[in-house]
C-alpha cells in the first residue's frame, strides 16, 4: 500500500477526529456519563439497523473481526467508566488515547506491507507526547487510574487493529462499520435495560436528543477512519484521529469554560506539528 497520504483523506481523518471529541465533549457535559454513553452505542446500533439493510453486506471473512472488535469495544466502554470513577478525565483521557496509536505502530511495525517511513515514526511519536504531556501535567497522580488507561490503550490498540484488518477484508467499509456498531450497542443496550431499566429509560426519554447528535457523530467518526484505514497505513490513521484531543481542547476552552494553561497550549502545538509531520510522509 502506498504510504503518502493524500489531502484529501488527511482532511477527512481530521473531521473525523473533530466529530469524535464533539461527540466526547456532549457525553463529558451530560448529567450522567456512563448512561449517555451507553445511549449513545444504542442510538449508533440502532442506525445500523436502519441502514445496514440499504448496503452491501460485508464479505463474510470480515465478520469475525467485527465481532471481536465489538468485544474489545464493550471492554473499552466499561474500562473508560470505571476509569472515570476513580481518576480525572484530564489523566485518564490522554494516557488510554495517547498510548493507544503507539501501541498500534509497534504491532504493525514489522509488517512488510505496511512500512513506516522515518517522518512519519516522528509524527506518530510526536503526537504520542504531545497527549502525554497533557496527562503528565495534571497535578492528581491516581495510580490505579493511570493502571486502567493503559490497559485501556491496550484494548483501543486492539481493536483499531482488528478493524483495520477487517475493514479492509470487507470490501465495504460503511457496512463493516455499521456492524460493529450493531455488535457493541445491542449487549450495552441489553445491559441497561436489564441492570438498570428504573434510571436509563427514564434517562432515554429526557435525554434521547444527546444520545441522537452522539450516535451520529461517533457512527460517522469512527467509519470515516475506517475508510481511511484502507487508502493509508494503519498506525499512521491511528495516530492522526488522536488530533481529537486538539479539537477536544479548543472545544473545551471555547464552549465549557476550560482554562488552557501553557502547558496544554504547548502540548496543543505539538500534537499539531506531529499531525502536519504525518501529512508530509
Amino acid at each position: 500500500m502506498n504510504q503518502s497520504m493524500p489531502l484529501s483523506v488527511f482532511a477527512i481523518v481530521l473531521g473525523a477526529a473533530l466529530l469524535h471529541a464533539t461527540w466526547n465533549a456532549i457525553v463529558k457535559a451530560a448529567p450522567d456519563k456512563l448512561l449517555t454513553t451507553v445511549l449513545v452505542t444504542s442510538i449508533a446500533a440502532a442506525i445500523a439497523v436502519a441502514v445496514l439493510p440499504l448496503l452491501g453486506r460485508p464479505n463474510p471473512d470480515s465478520w469475525s473481526y467485527a465481532a471481536f472488535s465489538a468485544v474489545l469495544q464493550v471492554t473499552y466502554f466499561l474500562l473508560v467508566a470505571r476509569a472515570y470513577e476513580i481518576a480525572d478525565l484530564s489523566q485518564t483521557y490522554p494516557l488510554m488515547r495517547g498510548a493507544a496509536p503507539l501501541i498500534v505502530a509497534l504491532v504493525t511495525a514489522f509488517q512488510a506491507n505496511e512500512p513506516l517511513s522515518m517522518m512519519a515514526w516522528t509524527g506518530i511519536l510526536a503526537i504520542c507526547l504531545g497527549i502525554f504531556s497533557m496527562a503528565l501535567g495534571s497535578p492528581v497522580r491516581n495510580r490505579a487510574g493511570i493502571y486502567l488507561s493503559l490497559l485501556n490503550a491496550v484494548v483501543i490498540a486492539g481493536y483499531t487493529v482488528v478493524d483495520g484488518i477487517g475493514v479492509r477484508r470487507s470490501g465495504a467499509p460503511a457496512a463493516y462499520t455499521l456492524l460493529v456498531f450493531l455488535f457493541t450497542g445491542l449487549p450495552l443496550a441489553a445491559w441497561a435495560i436489564a441492570a438498570k431499566h428504573r434510571s436509563f429509560l427514564p434517562y432515554v426519554a429526557r435525554y434521547w436528543h444527546l444520545g441522537l447528535v452522539g450516535g451520529i457523530g461517533t457512527t460517522a467518526s469512527y467509519g470515516l477512519a475506517l475508510w481511511a484505514m484502507t487508502k493509508a497505513p494503519v498506525p499512521v490513521i491511528a495516530a492522526l484521529r488522536e488530533t481529537s484531543i486538539l479539537f477536544g481542547t479548543l472545544i473545551a476552552w471555547l464552549f465549557l469554560g476550560e482554562r488552557i494553561g501553557r502547558r496544554r497550549a504547548f502540548a496543543v502545538c505539538i500534537i499539531a506539528g506531529g499531525a502536519a509531520l504525518l501529512r508530509l510522509a
